[in-house]
Formats: structure tokens, C-alpha cells, sequence
């Protein structure tokens, strides 16, 4: 399946691809080029649908759990000062998405969306430390019963747009698609020190279905 997001991007990809293999079979005369063409516009498409696609996912199930919103590479579990929403002592834990990861996001808890905060910026490395805070993003804070959780989503050097639909005063399930950020990027997720994480770097994380953290 197709992501919605990627809707734009992907039909308009899959027409310039098609574009392409009609010039090669019907315009172009040299066999090696003609098959060149073909080869070439047939990976370019297989790179695009392998990118926007989005698998279903089975969130585990207790309420004190905090998922990972995006899928990729841990790359740090750090102890820092969160001073925007949770404003307190937290984890942070980042994901590092590469253009090989499924890039739809999900919501890590159920409850609230009770912060949102958009932030043009620059486009480092999304794996440098300082992406975090200089890279453009989306801040997002939720809350429910147990706690709060922030997290971005932070566009990475070939990422230039991020997609989120969310509102503030929305009710959100744990697990649920929320956007994607296209194209390689990461995303933090900062957790109150009270929380237990539960995943090092290395480690995989697979969308709404890896905890990252527990209540």
C-alpha cells in the first residue's frame, strides 16, 4: 500500500517513469540505450514505491508504553533538559530514518496533542547531533493520564518536507499514522527521566509497534 502522503510525489514519479519507457520503446533506436532508458525508469519507480509504502502495523498493547513513532536505527539514548513541553529532566531518543526505512509516522502514546510547533531550519546530516536542533522540524507534544511525551520530526539533508496532520486539542490512539517526514530524516522523542527506556543504540525500531519507553 501507498502511503496518502506521498500521493503528490508518487503519481507524479510513476508518470514521468511511464513517460520515459514509452519515449524508449517507440522514439529511441539504439538497442543499449533504448533498454538503458527502460532499466533506469523501471528502478527509479521501484526506489519511489519502496519508499512511500506503508505496511500495517499492530501496536502492542498497555498504557504505559511510549512507541517509537518512526521506523529506523537507534542512534542515542541521552540523558538532557527538556525545557519546551515536558519541561523537566528527560530522555531523548533518536531514530535515524534512511531512504530505505518505511517514513510514515504514528503517534508513540494515546491521548492528547497538547503542543505544536513548527520551526523552518537548516538540513545537516540527520544523523549529526546538531540536526536536532538546527534542522527544520515539527515539535510535537502529547499527554494522557501517565505523563507527557515530545518528539520531532527533523528533516534531514535530502529531506525537504514534512508531513503532519495533526491539530492541537486532537484525540490520538497510540500507533496510529500521523504523517512522514520524506526523503532520510530522524526523529527524537524525549521522554520524563521517571520513564524506563527500553531500547540502546543499535537497535531497530519499527513504527508503532518498537517501545522505546515505559511509564
Amino acid at each position: 500500500m501507498i502511503t496518502k502522503y506521498g500521493y503528490d510525489v508518487f503519481f507524479t514519479i510513476t508518470g514521468i517513469c511511464i513517460a520515459l519507457i514509452l519515449v524508449a520503446l517507440f522514439l529511441i533506436e539504439p538497442k543499449t540505450i533504448k533498454y538503458s532508458i527502460i532499466v533506469i525508469a523501471l528502478l527509479f519507480f521501484g526506489f519511489t514505491a519502496n519508499f512511500f509504502r506503508d505496511p500495517d502495523r499492530t501496536p502492542p498493547a498497555g498504557e504505559n508504553l511510549v512507541l517509537s513513532p518512526a521506523d529506523g536505527k537507534v542512534i542515542g539514548v541521552t540523558e538532557v533538559e527538556e525545557t519546551e513541553f515536558l519541561k523537566a529532566p528527560a530522555y531523548q531518543i533518536s531514530v535515524f530514518m534512511s531512504p530505505l526505512n518505511v517514513h510514515v509516522n504514528r503517534n508513540p502514546i494515546s491521548g492528547q496533542v497538547a503542543h505544536l510547533r513548527y520551526m523552518p531550519g537548516e538540513y545537516f546530516a540527520a544523523f549529526e547531533d546538531k540536526a536536532s536542533e538546527k534542522n527544520e522540524q515539527m515539535i510535537i507534544g502529547m499527554e494522557n493520564h501517565k505523563g507527557r511525551v515530545m518528539f520531532k520530526q527533523i528533516a534531514g539533508f535530502v529531506a525537504r518536507r514534512i508531513v503532519c496532520t495533526l491539530n492541537l486539542g486532537d484525540s490520538v490512539k497510540a500507533g496510529e499514522r500521523f504523517g512522514m517526514i520524506k526523503f532520510g530524516s530522524r526523529v527524537d522523542v524525549f521522554v520524563p527521566r521517571s520513564a524506563t527506556p527500553k531500547v540502546q543504540s543499535g537497535d531497530k525500531a519499527v513504527a508503532g509497534e518498537t517501545v522505546l519507553a515505559e511509564f
